[in-house]
């Protein structure tokens, strides 16, 4: 049997190097996947308020533990990343901000707005809430 030569591979995510572009459009797609995950949260603390104060207790103690916090966190910040980053799409869907300088400025703008957003939102809550 005559033997076959090595075909090339298809270029795929272990081949090109991390761009910009590329890990942002990977965290939009996750992102949107972590803000379906904190709908059923919301859904989860919003249903225990109905079902009285001994439920509404557990969610928020539950929510209100290191962990809860923690995944609120991401949350707070996955929704902030995904609005930024959904405005700059809407800002491509005009036909601006292709140019490769651009493309990493926006970049960049949209990982430093949600990092502050977040940052802020979260300086308020424990602002008005007294820090407990």
């Amino acid at each position: 049997m005559a033997t076959q030569k090595q075909r090339p591979l298809s270029p795929h995510l272990l081949i090109y190097r991390p761009q910009i572009t590329s890990v942002l459009s990977i965290a939009h797609r996750f992102t949107g996947v972590v803000l379906s995950f904190g709908a059923l949260v919301l859904t989860y603390w919003l249903t225990s308020a109905a079902y009285g104060p001994e439920a509404f207790a557990r969610a928020q103690a539950v929510l209100g533990s290191w962990f809860g916090r923690l995944m609120l966190l991401g949350l707070t910040f996955s929704l902030f990343f995904h609005f930024c980053n959904g405005i700059r799409h809407l800002v491509w869907d005009a036909g601006w901000g292709f140019e490769m300088n651009q493309l990493r400025a926006t970049g960049w703008l949209v990982v430093t707005t949600s990092m502050i957003l977040t940052l802020a939102s979260w300086f308020a809550a424990y602002a008005v809430a007294g820090g407990s």
